[in-house]
């Protein structure tokens, strides 16, 4: 088993509590795959250094993606208590023990309180991830099951925002 905890949407308030490193990955980056040995390495000292350490997998999580913006892979976040910091260190065992160790985490500034995963900002910006992953899911069946073209499933798209447009205006 792996000492990676697997964080998802019903379970990321975990992270508001304590010390973590967490990843954000998708199983087809190159990158994401490179340091997926180390971050487990990593994971197996966390209870010498007295921290959590977690991953997310974007494609199966895109509303915890967008609570904390990411927008490139992998991404580090290291959080202390609801705190935030980005790591943009070296991906190395070494430096990833030395950034909890040595408490580099102190020198770097912490996310912006609207912008913090926890803010109801960021609250907002993960309901349109769920929001657009819920659309592309609509289109998919439009398209894949009922086996309707792409360009009437886009046509329908089109006349419900204008249907909702309508009955909110009036």
């Amino acid at each position: 088993r792996s000492p990676v905890r697997v964080l998802c949407g019903s379970n990321w308030s975990l992270v508001l509590q304590g010390q973590w490193m967490l990843e954000f990955y998708a199983p087809w980056c190159p990158a994401c795959q490179q340091i997926e040995s180390t971050w487990e390495s990593f994971a197996k000292e966390s209870e010498h250094l007295g921290i959590t350490v977690g991953k997310v997998d974007v494609t199966q999580e895109p509303g915890l993606s967008g609570r904390f913006f990411v927008t490139t892979l992998p991404t580090i976040y290291h959080a202390n208590d609801g705190v935030f910091r980005r790591y943009r260190g070296s991906r190395t065992l070494e430096d990833l023990q030395g950034y909890v160790l040595e408490r580099k985490w102190e020198a770097v500034e912490p996310v912006a309180g609207w912008k913090s995963p926890s803010s109801i900002m960021m609250h907002g910006m993960a309901g349109l991830f769920h929001f657009s992953g819920w659309i592309r899911q609509i289109h998919n069946y439009l398209t894949g099951t009922l086996g309707i073209h792409v360009w009437v499933s886009y046509a329908i798209f089109i006349l419900a925002t204008l249907l909702i447009g309508l009955f909110l205006g009036l």
